[in-house]
């Protein structure tokens, strides 16, 4: 089986207010995640982008449709364990998950919980904080240390319980440049190194450029979904959506509205460089 994650026509609908209707953040999404991709999910504020995400490990479970996550159904309430071992969440804010005040008391939170020996939990201990960077820091507080720390921290929590996924839910909108580079860094390392399926959730263009795939969510639904140079080619539907676009495809579309031959999808900064200084050569030769 290559699925990590498949819904079927899946509906979730928060609670009305008071003599009101219900409000539906997913109106009938089809989505498969493969297993061992990086898959990058957009969409403005209400898109139903976090939404989504909370139904991939059972935090909120369908009101409509299905959830599969290995081939289990996120409504049976015997697999729940099993599922949430399978598919890790790391949230907004990391405070929110430090549940500790050392930093690998933190980390072995959740495999105390599962019932893992004691020999087992040092070891996964070691290696999750190992792997995130920051064994060096194993008896700090977590209290002492920067956001994008504290959030390498909540991965290594995760990456304990031995998960074959982690979804990050805007697990970077509350970092400074660094603590984001610091986060994605680590998370594209683990999807390449360990085979880790990891699903990101953002508002940040510029964090889908290396993805495999990147599913654009509208209104519940799924808008876009395909590689970053074809979703982002898509400038104008993207602007319609309230999106913006990467800040090499936003140049490269400002220079062919001036007349400038050149693609747009050109998306890392290296790439969109070489192809701006070859259109101005064969400017300059005609």
């Amino acid at each position: 089986m290559n699925e990590m994650i498949e819904t079927e026509s899946l509906r979730f609908a928060y609670p009305a207010d008071e003599g009101g209707q219900p409000v539906f953040a997913l109106r009938g999404v089809d989505l498969t995640i493969e297993k061992g991709s990086f898959v990058v999910v957009l969409g403005h504020n209400g898109s139903g982008k976090s939404t989504l995400a909370k139904t991939f490990n059972a935090v909120l479970l369908p009101a409509g449709g299905k959830v599969y996550v290995k081939g289990m159904d996120t409504l049976d309430e015997s697999l729940l364990l099993a599922i949430r071992q399978r598919v890790g969440m790391v949230f907004q804010n990391p405070d929110n998950q430090i549940v500790a005040n050392v930093v690998e008391e933190d980390v072995a939170f959740a495999p105390e919980n599962l019932g893992v020996p004691t020999e087992e939990i040092r070891k996964r201990v070691d290696d999750a904080l190992r792997t995130v960077g920051m064994y060096d820091f194993v008896r700090h507080a977590p209290h002492l240390l920067s956001g994008g720390q504290k959030q390498r921290i909540a991965i290594a929590g995760v990456l304990a319980m031995e998960p074959e996924c982690i979804v990050l839910d805007e697990a970077t909108a509350m970092l400074d440049p660094v603590g984001r580079r610091e986060v994605l860094s680590t998370v594209h390392r683990l999807n390449r190194e360990k085979g880790i399926t990891v699903v990101l959730i953002t508002h940040h263009m510029n964090e889908a450029e290396e993805a495999d795939r990147v599913v654009v969510m509208d209104d519940g639904k799924i808008a876009m979904d395909g590689t970053p140079a074809e979703v982002f080619t898509q400038v104008a539907d993207l602007r319609h959506m309230g999106l913006t676009v990467p800040d090499t495809v936003d140049l490269l579309d400002r220079l062919r509205r001036d007349g400038v031959d050149v693609p747009l999808d050109a998306l890392t900064v290296e790439a969109c460089a070489d192809v701006i200084a070859e259109a101005f050569d064969n400017m300059r030769q005609v």
